[in-house]
């Protein structure tokens, strides 16, 4: 649901501008993922938002809280498209498939360069901060529970072995899904990337 906000400055005479929150979180997300919490200030948050600080400050504690609301925002938009990715196919194996490429392909190009925010909280904050760890060892645990459950799915519809332990491999792929998100930082070609995942599907054989 897309919720539009008023800001503390006037648009026009006697009205508030208003903005929408899913653009300001896709904003904001961006700095972060591109310099981190600590060298991020609220002036550059204004700046990318194209809002002033104090529009900022109204609908948010802190540059802490916007940032508490830019991870949650990317963990459930990032979810509802792998959601949307895996759904498309039938298999536990052609979905864990899919899955890696979601993350494959978000580690090429731009994205891939700007980083994941999760991976780069978990680096950066999660060892300081216990609200931010629990956080991020929440988004850890949804994320190796949807690749039991899509393991323990092939191997119920055999297209996966049944001899692999399901969450030893599980940790394996999660730690790709992150790995991947890493490497990504330095541009790789698209086709190493895939070469990668097509690596971890050897796996489940």
């Amino acid at each position: 649901m897309r919720t539009a906000i008023p800001s503390v400055r006037p648009h026009g005479p006697g009205r508030p501008r208003e903005f929408v929150m899913d653009e300001v979180m896709n904003k904001a997300v961006r700095v972060f993922c591109e310099r981190g919490f600590h060298a991020t200030s609220i002036t550059d948050l204004a700046q990318a938002t194209e809002l002033t600080a104090g529009s900022l400050y109204k609908a948010f504690k802190d540059k802490r809280a916007i940032f508490l609301a830019a991870l949650d925002h990317e963990s459930t938009q990032r979810r509802a498209e792998l959601m949307e990715a895996i759904d498309a196919v039938r298999t536990g194996r052609e979905k864990l498939h899919r899955a890696l490429m979601f993350y494959a392909d978000m580690s090429c190009g731009t994205n891939g360069q700007r980083g994941c925010l999760v991976v780069g909280t978990a680096v950066e904050l999660a060892t300081f901060d216990p609200e931010i760890a629990e956080r991020v060892v929440g988004l850890m645990k949804r994320r190796e529970k949807l690749l039991v459950d899509l393991i323990q799915r092939g191997q119920a519809d055999g297209s996966v072995s049944k001899a692999i332990d399901v969450k030893a491999t599980a940790r394996f792929l999660l730690c790709l899904f992150h790995g991947l998100r890493v490497v990504g930082k330095t541009s790789p070609k698209r086709a190493e990337m895939i070469a990668a995942v097509e690596v971890a599907m050897k796996a489940l054989d």
